[in-house]
């Protein structure tokens, strides 16, 4: 069942896309600048299929890999849940109710409108792998990410490099020189697209949160300052301790997307209190 995912038209258009890039890549642009024969042609072919071949196996994986929803059974702990005695504990447990579901979420869950269900550490609905990215496909989304930013900006480096040796001025047609360009241009924004995309999830990582845990963040924080106090992202530790929460402890695993049993359940996260 999970397999009819792939039965989705920004999921077609991705793969097709990304048959593109790796067909142009090798078999125009590698073989024109140094011929697919040569060493130096076979080494960037090994690396850039490399490359292509993480990349969509993390997106099968973000594809496939279910997020993560609350059990049915679970019942918050409210004298665990880090609030403050004076806010009563019946409101606690009213604000982790869920209206649509009628059912208590977990710390950092949310309710998808897409998927119609509260989703563990709820990062945002993506069209483009017709699935949530949450808590136990997260690595997978973020690898993903990572290895279509260097892909991309491998393929734009050999299409920029190709084009720059060319003599275009005994073998270079109008035609040609449009092709040049049009793939240069759109690589290159799909590349500064991607690194973007990169750098905000890096940012997040670094910091513990989620993009829907960011936003309500600027709200808490705009509160905190017009009240006089401060703000303080509950479950954000140390750098180090934020990176392996997400990656894991093995460094050696931090870029395979479906290394992640470092995770529990999804139900409790640490946060600095627990260490002092």
């Amino acid at each position: 069942m999970k397999c009819q995912r792939f039965l989705s038209i920004p999921i077609i258009a991705v793969l097709l896309l990304m048959g593109f890039i790796c067909y142009i890549t090798v078999f125009i642009f590698i073989d024109d600048w140094v011929g697919l024969q040569s060493s130096a042609g076979y080494l960037n072919v090994l690396i850039f299929t490399v490359l292509a071949s993480l990349c969509l196996f993390s997106f099968s994986s973000c594809v496939l890999i279910d997020p993560g929803h609350t059990p049915a059974s679970y019942i918050p702990d409210v004298e665990d849940s880090g609030v403050s005695d004076q806010e009563p504990k019946k409101n606690v447990i009213q604000s982790r109710c869920c209206d649509k579901c009628s059912t208590y979420k977990p710390p950092r869950a949310h309710h998808c409108r897409v998927c119609r269900r509260c989703v563990l550490r709820m990062d945002h609905h993506c069209l483009w792998v017709n699935n949530c990215v949450g808590y136990w496909n997260y690595k997978a989304f973020f690898t993903l990410v990572l290895y279509a930013t260097i892909g991309s900006l491998y393929s734009t480096t050999i299409i920029i490099t190709c084009a720059l040796q060319k003599d275009w001025e005994f073998s270079g047609s109008g035609s040609l020189k449009v092709f040049y360009v049009t793939c240069a241009a759109t690589m290159a924004a799909l590349t500064l697209t991607l690194g973007t995309l990169l750098g905000w999830h890096v940012y997040l990582i670094i910091r513990n949160m989620t993009t829907i845990e960011y936003y309500e963040a600027i709200r808490t924080e705009w509160l905190a300052r017009k009240s006089g106090q401060s703000y303080r992202h509950p479950y954000n530790q140390s750098v180090y301790k934020n990176i392996t929460s997400v990656l894991g402890p093995n460094m050696l695993k931090w870029l395979w997307p479906v290394a992640v049993s470092h995770l529990k359940d999804g139900l409790v996260f640490p946060t600095p209190r627990d260490n002092s």
